[in-house]
């Protein structure tokens, strides 16, 4: 079965999609790290936090509180989607299969398409067993904001993530595992500025402005926004237009670093 056409790449082939996908659930059954990573972490992220925001409820309301809690949980769609990308890159890296994958048929962007679905599906199911821990546990029903807010919400937080760990992969293509702290680090250093626990009018002016570069902040202003009943229809216009421009510019940053990678030699010494 065959969908999809880049100009200069065969016909994306879902059976090769397919094993990819497998590769990487297989990889994700037997590993104590991914599974710490992707679920023990964030799932203890929501325990802290709903704690955290009982204690809140008492000093700020429990709005705000609920605020603080929902974006901690929508924040794990961005750090499990770019997570699996370029962790998953690396698992080949590491297990000197990364070769082997490439003088397959594949294409790059089968291979990224693999990973955007498995990251997406991913997201989906511990963004699932958070909403049902803190639904139970700290009362906190996310889907209470509408089910068409929400969806529109997450797709721009995974699209963003997407794009992130595009970023990430090219820069480990170019430079190696010299880098690959970045492929769990770098997405945390840009948090501050996302505004995904309070809102942009708390950073100072010179942060604010390069907050509002961020899709993400449009994106988690729109939930606080929709929480408190308000129109979040602007917010996600921009989120999307941002989204749009990155992903682009992540793309088109890959094949740069993706083709350096290949003259320098880069590629072959991946698995030295």
């Amino acid at each position: 079965m065959y969908f999809y056409k880049l100009p200069g790449e065969n016909l994306m082939s879902f059976h090769r999609i397919k094993a990819i996908f497998l590769h990487e659930l297989n990889i994700t059954r037997h590993s104590y790290e991914v599974f710490n990573d992707l679920l023990l972490y964030p799932l203890f992220n929501v325990i802290v936090f709903g704690f955290m925001t009982l204690y809140l409820a008492n000093a700020t309301g429990k709005i705000v509180a609920n605020q603080v809690l929902a974006g901690m949980i929508l924040w794990q769609m961005i750090n499990i989607t770019q997570y699996s990308i370029a962790v998953g890159c690396l698992w080949d890296v590491w297990s000197r299969n990364l070769t082997n994958i490439f003088i397959t048929p594949i294409t790059v962007t089968e291979y990224l398409f693999s990973y955007a679905v498995t990251g997406t599906v991913k997201a989906i199911i511990v963004i699932g067993l958070s909403c049902v821990l803190a639904y139970f546990v700290f009362h906190l029903n996310i889907f209470s904001v509408g089910l068409i807010p929400l969806f529109f919400i997450c797709l721009n937080l995974i699209m963003f993530g997407f794009s992130f760990g595009v970023v990430i992969l090219g820069l480990i293509f170019r430079f190696g595992t010299r880098i690959q702290a970045f492929a769990w680090g770098l997405l945390n250093v840009a948090q501050p500025l996302m505004a995904v626990f309070y809102p942009v009018s708390v950073l100072p002016e010179p942060l604010r402005s390069i907050s509002y570069l961020f899709a993400p902040t449009y994106a988690f202003e729109a939930l606080r926004k929709a929480m408190r009943g308000e129109p979040i229809f602007i917010d996600i216009l921009y989120s999307f237009t941002f989204n749009f421009i990155f992903l682009l510019g992540a793309i088109i940053f890959f094949q740069r670093m993706f083709k350096k990678s290949k003259e320098t030699g880069q590629f072959a010494r991946l698995e030295g």
